[in-house]
């Protein structure tokens, strides 16, 4: 039985999920109720996506309607079925806690009496000031973190012992006790150790991010000025000409560049202010010019430590989230201003590009796409080189804003398994069409510039809420198909190409 391919891709993506969706559920019968609810968010969230894109596979018409209901109901379910998690999880917590305030009532005199810091385990060798360990011990407290062991580590400590209460009120009273007593010595970070148990990590304040020099700021100007002359050089080669050797026709190309900029700019300033609310310290922008496609964005780095996850996704997620949305509205606007007098024509098979910008312009361009050659507004380019940009932006690996979400939602572990799978994924693209540059180019940047996660937090037990979740995720979707073209039966199917 011969298959097409789309129906081909379908089988193997219906395989695969109900693979994951199996293994998944090996996984979560393990942890009990609370593993049980987590496999259902996943279900949630993971099923109506793969409706939605077996449907586009298999050339169905979605009513637009009908998809906002299905991803309504989709994050309704996703919330509410975390909020079951966050009960059990609140019940289980009471339980265990009840459990140790009777073993500890039940303890003899001299150790009921003994304060948390006095029980915890002396470690042989001091790797801070002896003084200063007694007076950390000091802070600990049964209505805080009960620590039943200090361990050397680095220029500080670890203490294992029981969480006692929610995390963002122990991590909070502990910070400040800390601070009254030592001053802004040393940083407290609440974490999860390789069992997936609360520990206290204490390092002295030294080990805080750098600032960025003096040298490294130039560095950063010399790229900017780099980035403004590869945006000019780019439009003009779209518009058919060398800017460098036409120099004299910038009026042609500024108006164009102004909205590239725009979209760059609009993205580090989402990043900058959502850091401010969090106080939260960024690096200067280091812009990576292209010749191609004028920028592949920026670099920035924290200069400060980041108060928890959700931090770490609210500032990850606002860039891609307001450059996204400017190209989005460039684009669509571009569709809504094309005619047959538009200055740029290009070949309907040029929208095959992209799953989503073919979508859209199959909505707005209507049969116009089934012509040979097809006439845009330049704002229909200039919005979807933002998209591109945003997309490669959002790439789940490493210090990316994508794999910053990925770290913010699942943690550091998942981040570092999805950096791997991305670096792999650019590889076979570049492997198998080495026309593109693009997707070696990145991996590059990965692997020499942006492969390690971020550092954790200093409440790495704060996990952003359901809402984030369902963002982030709705993020990395919109990556795919951004990036992802349409295959030629597809395009057939909504009608794309002569």
């Amino acid at each position: 039985m011969d298959f097409s391919p789309a129906t081909s891709a379908l089988i193997l993506l219906i395989f695969a999920a109900l693979g994951t969706v199996l293994w998944g559920y090996r996984r979560s019968q393990k942890a009990g109720r609370l593993g049980l609810l987590a496999w259902g968010q996943s279900l949630a969230i993971t099923i109506p996506w793969l409706v939605l894109l077996s449907c586009i596979l298999l050339g169905v018409s979605l009513d637009l309607i009908g998809v906002v209901l299905i991803l309504m109901a989709s994050a309704g379910a996703y919330i509410y079925l975390g909020n079951l998690r966050r009960e059990a999880g609140q019940g289980e917590m009471i339980r265990k806690q009840a459990l140790e305030r009777l073993q500890t009532e039940t303890t003899d005199t001299e150790s009921s009496t003994q304060s948390p810091a006095d029980s915890a385990t002396e470690p042989e060798i001091q790797p801070i000031n002896p003084e200063d360990l007694q007076t950390i011990k000091g802070i600990f407290g049964i209505d805080t973190f009960f620590a039943t062991e200090a361990i050397p580590y680095q220029e500080g400590a670890i203490f294992k012992g029981n969480l006692r209460g929610e995390p963002e009120e122990a991590h909070r009273k502990l910070t400040e006790k800390l601070g009254d007593r030592l001053g802004d010595k040393y940083r407290l970070f609440l974490v999860e150790d390789p069992e997936g148990k609360p520990v206290i990590v204490i390092l002295p304040s030294s080990n805080d991010p750098k600032t960025t020099s003096l040298a490294q700021k130039n560095v950063a100007l010399v790229l900017f000025v780099a980035t403004l002359a590869t945006t000019l050089e780019a439009i003009g080669v779209l518009k058919g000409f060398d800017f460098f050797s036409n120099w004299q026709r910038y009026p042609d190309v500024l108006p164009l560049s102004l909205g590239m900029w725009l979209v760059l700019g609009v993205h580090e300033l989402g990043h900058w202010f959502t850091s401010q609310k969090y106080n939260v310290k960024l690096s200067v922008p280091f812009f990576l010019p292209n010749w191609q496609i004028a920028s592949f964005g920026a670099i920035t780095r924290f200069e400060s430590l980041l108060p928890n996850r959700t931090a770490l996704f609210d500032i990850a997620f606002a860039g891609p989230a307001a450059g996204g949305l400017i190209s989005l509205l460039l684009l669509l606007g571009g569709f809504g201003l094309s005619n047959p007098d538009s200055l740029f024509k290009v070949p309907s098979q040029f929208f095959q590009g992209s799953v989503l910008v073919g979508t859209l312009a199959r909505i707005f361009l209507g049969d116009g796409l089934q012509q040979a050659i097809v006439a845009i507004h330049p704002l229909t380019i200039l919005g979807w080189l933002g998209l591109v940009i945003t997309a490669l932006n959002l790439l789940p690996a490493g210090c990316l804003d994508g794999g910053r979400i990925i770290q913010a939602i699942y943690g550091r572990k998942t981040a570092r398994r999805t950096t791997i799978a991305t670096l792999v994924v650019l590889g076979l693209v570049a492997l198998f069409n080495p026309a593109n540059p693009i997707p070696l180019y990145w991996a590059l940047i990965i692997i020499f510039l942006q492969r390690e996660a971020e550092r954790p937090s200093l409440n790495e037990l704060l996990e952003p809420n359901d809402t984030r979740a369902i963002l982030g995720l709705v993020a990395l979707f919109l990556m795919l198909v951004t990036l992802i073209p349409l295959s030629p039966s597809l395009a057939g199917q909504l009608g794309i190409g002569a």
